[in-house]
Formats: structure tokens, C-alpha cells, sequence
């Protein structure tokens, strides 16, 4: 072979190489997805005010009277048409706009948790008289799906295109299962795909279950005498809840490990001299299988039965939630991870950045992680055999109902803890507002994805009616109990 041929042959698989590397790079995101951000960027400003007007609401679940009106005055300017109290459900509501199919659902949140009221500041910052904080994001969680659903609005009307947008307001997600009483109202029954999203401290679209959950008010009642004059003649209610406390506590070593079992104590009495007549305990139990979690919450029960024994008071119980675990969905999670990828992280101001540091000092060892983690998608992961979160959300139900996809954006400092006051703080500020956004971006691009691909919606509901199982018959944990408005008072 001459030099000039030898050449040749070796620089044609540079030349291969190099035309592979061009073919391989990331396709052009087209107009439409292009104009949807666009317009998410022009309006951050109006939806982070919304974000924040519900950060100062702070309103605990089924208790969000003025976080839900917000959002449907929102939605009603808009052009949908908005139907609330669905379900039973004061501060639950529906909104529609398009005919036809396919109909897209959006789910939003924007209950409080107790206990977590701090100002937006990088150190625990008490809010006095306030009852309860946005631990978990639930303001952003819902401005944002309100965010997504204008836009897939504006998309539908500008372009002509067939099909419908659902925007679902769901209360009391934190331990008082809204959705399962949509779900259990055949509120999703038309609904060809779900989709959602959560606040947290990375951005990625896996797929992945959750733990199912079940609880209840354990409340013992006793018969009050003066603890020191006559104490024999007292039947203490906190004897009840304390003998039941005790006798779970030795169920822990007898139930499978990756069983989750926390309570706490709501009433207890109301002066050491009194033997309280009255006793509540407030139990939770989780576990990734619901037949598990339902024997170990029988034995729960039977606890409860036996302390009431043992202690001569009566009990009875109060089951307020009860939730699926979340089936997933792998051909939607990775459309939405390839959406997720177009949009991106989020970048911090100098300001955000120095905010961002002061958080992170406060993590304990071994929690601390980059905070220019913001700005990175995680790799998609496929964990849809196992429960990679410790959680639990009524979301789960709506999964089994219908084909469900969510993901989590970075609106908290990284290395954050959910339930915590490091997530309030940034819930109520500029970093949790770009995550929000973040994720308003990356459910419209999806929900176009679905508009203009039946093909997917096919496929993604062919797995899902696989992994469900022909013989799949929806119950509710929870029983067919009404709405429990009052578990937050």
C-alpha cells in the first residue's frame, strides 16, 4: 500500500468517528418546546409570587382554603373551567381545558406540614403564631403544575391540536390522602396519562416506587380519679398508649426490616395529678408490599387491643390515611428524563450561592454535598423493583389507576432533608422558585410529547397494564370512610 493510501485508510475512521460524534449530538428541542420555556421564563416572576403568597399562607391539610382559591382564580383567567369541592373536598378541585383525547392530568399540591414555621433565612428563624411551614414544597409543588398546565393550555389553543388538559388541586397529600378520595370518586377514570412532580434537593426523573402507608388515632379512654388521693379508682388512658407504645416498640424486632413503624403522642393528659381519662396516639406504618404492610398493621391493631386490656380502659381507632405504593412507569420516566435533560438544573445569584453555604454548615457530617449540584440532572436509573424512597404519597394510588409519571426538581439546597426547616426556608425564596420552574418546564415539554406521539401513550400504557395484572381490583386502604377534613385539628 502506498503512503497516500495508507493515508487514506487511516483517516477514514476519523472521519467515521468524527461523523458518528456529529449524529450523536443532542437533537435541536423544536418551537414549540422552545416557546413553552420561553414563556415559563417571562412569567417567573408572577408564578414565584404565587409560590410565595402560598409559602405564607402555610395552611395544613384540608385546611388550604385560601392556597386552593388562589390557584383556581389562576386557572379561571386562564380559560379553564374549574369545578371545586370534588370528592367530598372542600379545597380539592378539577380544572379542564381542550375535547377530546388524549386527556392529560396534572396533579398539584399545596398543603403545609405542622411545626415547621421559619422565615426564609439560612438559620431556624421561628415564625411566631404560625402553625405549620412548606417542609416539603407544597407551594412550589402546585404553582408549578398550574405553571405547566397554562402553557400545554396555550399550545392546545394556538396550534389547534386535538386533546385535553386536566389540572387536579389536591389537598392533605402529608398523611391525609387526598387523592385516594379523587381516585375512589372516579375522578381519573377518563385520564389516558398523570403527570406530577415533587420539591427536593436534586433534579432526576427515575423510575422508582415508594413505601405504602397506613395510620390511624389510637384513643384510649380510661376513668379519671385524683392520682394521689385515689389513684386505684383511676383507669388511665396514657397507660393505654404507653403499654401499646411498648409493645410495638418490641414488634420491631419481629417484622421485616425494611418495614417502617412512627407514632407520636397527641394527648396525654392534662395535669400529673389527674389519671387522664383520655389518651391518642397517632401511628403510621409503611412497607414497599401492601399485603406486609396489612398484617403488621393488624398487628398494630391487636396491640392496641391488648394494652386496652392489660389496662383496664377501652380503644378505639381512627384510620385517616392509607396509600399505594407508587407503580412506575418506565417508557414515561424516560420521556420525561429526556425533558428534564433539555431544561436542565439551575444555576445560584452570588446571593443565592452565599445563602446556599450558610444551609449547607448546617448539615450533619456526611450530608453535606456540592451545592453546584443544582445544576446537574442525575442519570436516569430504572429502581422500579424496589422502593428507593423511604416516603409515601396518595400519589401511588392515582399510579394504579392510571399510567403515572412524576420527577423531582432541585428547589432545596442540596444535601436538604424533606420536613426539615432547611427545605422551608428555600421553599419560600429564589432557589426553591427556580426549581419550581424547572419542573413547570419539564411536565409541559412531556405532556407535548404525549399530545403529539399516541405511540408512547400506547406503550407506556401497555406496561402499565402488565405490571398492574389482569386481575387488579382497586380498594382503598383507608376503606370506604369520607374524607377525615378534621386529622390536622
Amino acid at each position: 500500500m502506498n503512503k497516500q493510501l495508507l493515508a487514506t485508510a487511516l483517516l477514514l475512521p476519523a472521519l467515521a468517528f468524527g461523523q458518528s460524534k456529529k449524529t450523536a449530538k443532542t437533537p435541536a428541542v423544536d418551537r414549540d418546546k422552545q416557546t413553552i420555556m420561553a414563556e415559563l421564563d417571562k412569567r417567573f416572576t408572577e408564578y414565584a409570587g404565587i409560590s410565595k403568597q402560598i409559602w405564607d399562607f402555610a395552611e395544613l391539610g384540608y385546611q388550604e382554603e385560601k392556597s386552593s382559591l388562589l390557584l383556581q382564580e389562576q386557572l379561571k383567567k386562564e380559560g379553564f373551567t374549574v369545578t371545586a369541592g370534588v370528592a367530598g373536598i372542600p379545597t380539592a378541585f378539577v380544572a379542564t381545558y381542550g375535547t377530546g383525547k388524549p386527556v392529560i392530568g396534572i396533579l398539584g399540591e399545596y398543603d403545609a406540614l405542622p411545626g415547621l414555621a421559619t422565615e426564609s433565612k439560612p438559620e431556624f428563624t421561628p415564625i411566631a403564631g404560625q402553625k405549620g411551614g412548606h417542609g416539603c414544597g407544597h407551594n412550589l409543588f402546585g404553582t408549578a403544575s398550574v405553571a405547566a398546565a397554562v402553557e400545554v393550555k396555550n399550545w392546545l389553543k394556538s396550534s389547534g391540536h386535538a386533546g385535553t388538559v386536566k389540572i387536579y388541586g389536591c389537598p392533605a397529600e402529608e398523611g391525609g390522602a387526598g387523592k385516594v378520595y379523587m381516585v375512589r370518586e372516579g375522578l381519573f377514570n377518563d385520564v389516558d396519562v398523570v403527570l406530577h412532580w415533587h420539591p427536593g434537593s436534586q433534579n432526576a426523573a427515575d423510575a422508582g416506587t415508594s413505601l405504602a402507608n397506613k395510620n390511624a388515632k389510637f384513643r384510649f379512654r380510661g376513668i379519671a380519679a385524683h392520682a394521689a388521693a385515689s389513684p386505684e379508682r383511676g383507669r388511665s388512658g396514657l397507660d393505654g398508649v404507653e403499654a401499646m407504645d411498648f409493645m410495638v416498640n418490641m414488634m420491631r424486632e419481629h417484622v421485616p426490616q425494611d418495614t417502617r413503624i412512627h407514632y407520636v403522642i397527641t394527648k396525654g393528659g392534662e395535669a400529673p395529678n389527674v389519671v387522664p381519662a383520655f389518651a391518642e396516639v397517632y401511628y403510621y406504618a409503611r412497607h414497599k408490599d401492601r399485603e406486609i404492610l396489612q398484617s403488621v398493621w393488624k398487628r398494630i391493631e391487636n396491640a392496641a387491643e391488648g394494652a386496652a386490656k392489660g389496662t383496664g380502659t377501652k380503644v378505639e381507632w381512627e384510620v385517616l390515611g392509607g396509600v399505594f405504593n407508587l407503580l412506575p412507569n418506565v417508557t414515561l420516566a424516560e420521556a420525561m428524563h429526556q425533558n428534564l435533560k433539555t431544561v436542565g438544573g439551575i444555576t445560584y445569584t452570588p446571593e443565592e450561592t452565599a445563602f446556599a453555604e450558610k444551609i449547607s454548615q448546617t448539615f450533619g457530617e456526611g450530608q453535606k454535598v456540592p451545592i453546584t449540584n443544582a445544576a446537574l440532572v442525575k442519570d436516569f436509573r430504572d429502581a422500579s423493583e424496589s422502593a428507593t424512597s423511604g416516603g409515601s404519597t396518595d400519589v401511588g394510588d392515582v399510579s394504579w389507576t392510571v399510567p403515572t409519571v412524576g420527577l423531582q426538581t432541585a428547589t432545596w439546597v442540596p444535601g436538604s432533608s424533606a420536613h426539615s426547616w432547611q427545605s422551608t426556608a428555600a421553599s419560600g425564596m429564589s432557589i426553591g422558585q427556580k426549581g419550581m420552574i424547572v419542573a413547570a418546564k419539564t411536565l409541559a415539554l412531556t405532556a407535548l410529547d404525549l399530545y403529539k406521539s399516541p405511540a408512547l401513550i400506547e406503550k407506556a400504557r401497555a406496561e402499565w397494564l402488565e405490571k398492574r395484572g389482569a386481575n387488579f381490583k382497586y380498594e382503598a386502604l383507608l376503606g370506604d370512610r369520607k374524607p377525615a377534613l378534621d386529622y390536622r385539628k
